[in-house]
């Protein structure tokens, strides 16, 4: 399918029952396409009624209802619309209808029209709605005057029914003001429908071009507009553009996707990155560092301006481990040069894969936007064999807590004063040492840690455990082994990781 926006050009009863101005009507609009081939896929529409029977006999002949009037002028043969259809095809349009009965759904399928579309009108017309469901055609609906509930049972009976399925923001006044333009409705509909392409299907005044690129940025990819080939003998009306408006449209158009953009994260330009690392700080050295250092906090400050090749405050995270690979004199530029760098956000992301993998496979709930605490007491390099992830459900008076272990983990032991655990196993197994005594625990089993007990962990497998225990405090955690409480770095937390 083409990614392509699709402009739908509605020609209506604008050929004026006469089918030599409706083929030159044709050749002008596909005239003032010429040159966006490449940017929009083009279509042209017409109306089909059936009109000896979707008249009632009653009404038939009268000139003093508008609309009877207007159709019965305009009275085309099926051989004339069947020349207007060749054109469009001629003219490498997509040939879309509008049927307003019954009968004109078989017409179009005689007639070998591509697509159908449904008019405000007949949005919710349920015995026309169920003989277009029954051909095999895709469907573009317009949506004026229709409620939320309306949309929602139109848009279930379409997609219930494996139909390609288009629904367009529409408001029927003709010509539409500004203030009743009502663009953001596009918006809604996305949100409402995402599984459905949103158009939009415009009446205002053909010199305005400012609502379709209002309504590319809000989203919309089906464009429908009125076209009209004015001459001496048929005058234009308030809301149909002829072709000099349509090329003006069609450029309103391409300048506001040109604006738009990608829908992907964009790829700055040289310049612009040249422009953003000249703004940004430094990393200068406060001492000097010997060849071989790890780069700290201590050792380094940030400041303006940067010099060509430096390392900046924007590389430096708790991601990032720079070791010197020759000596670098205090108050000097660290460059790229002279460090070897080492990332571990890759690493993060694959510990946060492998803690979601062990959640779905113990069927545990983790509420949302819980944050996720990853701990690796001896820094990230060494977390598969010393660590634990950890989310906090809630903290108050009382503590819950998920605790996962990845398999072939342990965690070094630790004792608190102030709090008292209970471990309830959810899935995996998980071996304990409780003041050097080891105990093996399963799903559904249930082990307290009192005040002031020594205790260590570890998992073969992977293992998830609840811990329930009165208010926890982030000092009340003493490790029996110095080296940890010694690492600053030992804890990276995580909230958009769900």
């Amino acid at each position: 399918m083409s990614t392509k926006p699709l402009m739908v050009y509605e020609m209506a009863n604008n050929h004026m029952g006469d089918l030599p101005h409706g083929i030159a009507t044709i050749r002008a609009i596909r005239e003032a396409c010429r040159g966006f081939e490449d940017e929009f896929d083009f279509a042209f529409k017409l109306q089909y009624r059936d009109l000896d029977t979707f008249i009632h006999a009653s009404v038939r002949g009268r000139d003093d209802i508008k609309y009877v009037k207007r159709f019965e002028e305009t009275r085309l043969s099926d051989e004339a619309f069947r020349a207007l259809v060749a054109e469009m095809d001629a003219q490498g349009f997509i040939t879309v209808c509008t049927p307003f009965d019954e009968n004109s759904v078989t017409r179009i399928e005689a007639h070998g029209i591509h697509t159908i579309k449904i008019a405000s009108c007949s949005f919710t017309d349920w015995p026309l709605l169920e003989r277009i469901a029954r051909a095999d055609k895709p469907v573009i609906a317009s949506t004026a005057g229709a409620t939320l509930d309306e949309i929602d049972n139109v848009t279930s009976f379409f997609l219930h029914r494996g139909k390609d399925f288009t629904l367009m923001h529409c408001v029927a006044e003709y010509p539409t003001p500004d203030d009743a333009l009502q663009v953001n409705q596009i918006e809604l509909l996305r949100a409402r429908y995402p599984g459905v392409r949103i158009g939009y299907s415009t009446h205002e005044s053909p010199d305005n071009t400012l609502a379709v690129g209002l309504a590319l940025a809000k989203g919309a990819s089906v464009f429908e507009k009125h076209v009209v080939l004015p001459t001496d003998k048929y005058a234009a009306n308030a809301y149909s553009a002829d072709p000099q408006q349509i090329r003006a449209w069609l450029e309103a158009c391409r300048r506001a996707r040109a604006i738009c953009g990608s829908g992907e994260r964009y790829q700055p330009s040289a310049g612009e990155r040249a422009s953003l690392q000249s703004l940004r700080r430094g990393v200068f050295s406060t001492r000097d560092i010997p060849a071989g250092t790890p780069l700290s906090d201590d050792m380094i400050e940030f400041a303006f301006p940067p010099v060509q090749g430096q390392l900046t405050a924007n590389e430096w995270s708790k991601y990032a481990r720079f070791v010197a690979t020759e000596a670098i004199p205090a108050g000097q530029p660290v460059r790229h040069a002279q460090v070897e760098e080492t990332q571990l956000r890759g690493q993060v992301l694959e510990i946060v894969t492998a803690v979601k993998g062990l959640l779905k496979a113990g069927n545990v709930v983790v509420p949302g936007k819980s944050d996720l605490e990853i701990s690796h007491h001896y820094g990230l390099e060494r977390f598969n064999d010393f660590g634990l992830t950890m989310v906090t459900v809630v903290n108050r008076e009382y503590c819950k807590k998920l605790l996962v272990m990845l398999p072939g983990q342990t965690h070094p032991e630790q004792y608190h004063q102030k709090k008292e655990e209970t471990f309830v196993v959810l899935h995996g197994v998980l071996t304990l040492w409780l003041d050097g005594e080891q105990r093996e625990a399963r799903a559904g089993d249930v082990i307290t840690v009192a005040r002031g007990v020594r205790h260590t962990f570890k998992t073969r497998d992977g293992v998830v455990f609840e811990e329930i225990s009165s208010t926890h405090d982030k000092h009340d955690s003493y490790y029996t082994d110095p080296a940890i409480a010694q690492n600053p770095s030992r804890k990276t937390w995580l909230t958009y990781w769900m």
